[in-house]
């Protein structure tokens, strides 16, 4: 997923704000957005709108399609 998700950067950059978290990593703010978000398994993907709404999460490898379907919906 990763050079996925390395594409999908490029193609969204201006546009989209796309962050990549190491859940591996015990840093206090990946931790918390671990929580917040609810994320148990890795990928997990959650999209969030503008206004720090969740809008849908996608957990489990998934095709590109399905990503940039979403990513396309935010606002």
């Amino acid at each position: 997923m990763r050079p996925v998700v390395a594409g999908l950067i490029q193609r969204y950059a201006g546009r989209v704000d796309i962050k990549v978290l190491d859940t591996s990593n015990a840093d206090a703010q990946v931790s918390a957005l671990s929580q917040r978000f609810g994320i148990e398994y890795v990928p997990t993907f959650v999209f969030v709108d503008s206004q720090g709404t969740r809008q849908d999460t996608v957990v489990g490898a998934v095709a590109e399609g399905q990503l940039t379907s979403r990513l396309d919906r935010l606002r």
